[in-house]
């Protein structure tokens, strides 16, 4: 006997009508119990994705998202904190991130995704450190969490099973870009590991899923709104995702970057976006006094190296060789360099990041279903940013992999990415606004 009738609800939404509470939870369950098919799952997502949800709506599903598995808590005197982004190519943020944010005292229980689509997971690119593994139980979490300051593990089998479900079918069914979706499915897993303050890198631009400022402002609207529901004080981050980030995207060669940022290099780009939501997750764990005081906490455990040994503490207690932190060439490495050359003389005016990351897939550095290996020692290295100038037969970069015939092909594809212009073009911001949970 079943309480609705499946059809009935998919029609309603269909109309662009509001699923209650009840038929939502009752949806939802049946598809984990199956009950439900998945055709007619991905038929109710396809209706969501076309007609959008109420924001309580948004909140409804993300509760039914949350009590579809177990919750991990910690102690309220700990103000818990994370940091979510929503992707782009050459995003390792989230590396240097927590260590920063833990030596200046903050506690992050992050759990963290793979890779899917034309961007890398953070889980990937630790994983590339030898013997490193993501796979622990709340309790050890929770001790990594209260001790080293931060953890970062995969999503268990208990934790939100709901959107894991849903996740892998919305990959494989074109809804991955739907707001309320995303928001529910963020949301559900950030309030579930345990955090009480969330700071979300919001990735707006051709090499995001959120390609302008209209979209990134109901989607923050909606994160914001739905974390006050339900007990999570939430800020948003507008960053400018129309560049690879840093110099390096591909797994080894990310952590590796991340390590040399540790140690005090300055890449600009991620030196500022990792500053920032540095800033914004010591305010909330009130551990400064306004945004100035934080940004000198943050400045001060990168110089004296602070950070960089939370980062081997972290690595240690995984599993993984705290020597790379010393010798980064311990990390896999690939047997070929390809160089990219510039064609054209002038100023680079566009970069497809979204192609860059797919033509990267092509040799293992991302995965094209979700049994695809990986293969850990391949990528680019990518310096140059929209603004720059470039000469012709200049190169771009260097692909790095493991069968050069795969690297020529990618190496092409790579340069087609860029277009460029004989007028000057201006750099832009990368900060592209503050959404503080304090203004």
């Amino acid at each position: 006997f079943m309480k609705y009738n499946p059809v009935e609800l998919i029609i309603k939404k269909r109309d662009g009508k509001r699923l209650n509470r009840d038929e939502m939870k009752f949806f939802i369950e049946s598809y984990l119990n199956g009950k439900i098919p998945e055709y007619q799952m991905a038929s109710l997502l396809m209706a969501i994705f076309f007609q959008g949800m109420q924001p309580e709506e948004v909140q409804t599903l993300t509760e039914v998202y949350i009590n579809s598995g177990k919750r991990i808590t910690f102690p309220k005197s700990l103000k818990t904190v994370d940091k979510h982004s929503t992707g782009g190519v050459g995003d390792k943020i989230s590396i240097p991130l927590a260590p920063i944010v833990a030596a200046c005292g903050g506690k992050i229980p992050m759990i963290s995704g793979r890779g899917l689509g034309h961007t890398g997971g953070t889980l990937d690119k630790l994983e590339s450190v030898p013997g490193f593994h993501t796979d622990f139980s709340d309790r050890e979490f929770i001790n990594f969490v209260e001790e080293i300051g931060f953890s970062i593990i995969g999503q268990s089998e208990e934790i939100v099973p709901a959107d894991r479900h849903i996740y892998a079918l919305r990959d494989v069914t074109g809804t991955v870009e739907s707001l309320p979706l995303i928001t529910a499915s963020i949301m559900s897993k950030k309030i579930a590991e345990g955090a009480q303050n969330l700071v979300i890198d919001l990735k707006v631009g051709t090499g995001a899923f959120i390609k302008n400022m209209k979209q990134a402002n109901e989607l923050a609207f909606l994160l914001t709104k739905t974390g006050e529901k339900l007990g999570q004080t939430v800020s948003v981050v507008f960053t400018d995702m129309n560049s690879p980030l840093g110099k390096y995207a591909g797994n080894a060669l990310e952590i590796k970057e991340s390590i040399e940022f540790l140690r005090g290099e300055k890449i600009s780009d991620i030196y500022e976006i990792t500053k920032t939501l540095a800033v914004e997750m010591l305010l909330l764990s009130d551990l400064a006094a306004n945004s100035e005081q934080a940004g000198k906490m943050v400045d001060e455990v990168i110089e004296n190296g602070a950070a960089l040994e939370k980062f081997k503490e972290f690595i240690q207690a995984q599993g993984g060789n705290p020597r790379v932190c010393d010798d980064t060439t311990l990390l896999p490495l690939a047997n070929y360099e390809v160089p990219v050359l510039s064609d054209k003389t002038g100023w680079i005016e566009f970069i497809d990041s979204r192609e860059i990351g797919y033509s990267l897939v092509e040799i293992g550095a991302g995965r094209k279903t979700l049994v695809s290996k990986l293969n850990y020692g391949s990528g680019a290295f990518l310096p140059k940013k929209i603004g720059d100038y470039v000469q012709n037969e200049q190169q771009l970069g260097t692909v790095f992999c493991d069968n050069k015939q795969q690297g020529k092909i990618v190496a092409e594809r790579i340069k087609n990415a860029y277009r460029i212009s004989e007028k000057k073009i201006e750099k832009g911001n990368i900060i592209l606004k503050i959404q503080s949970a304090f203004s």
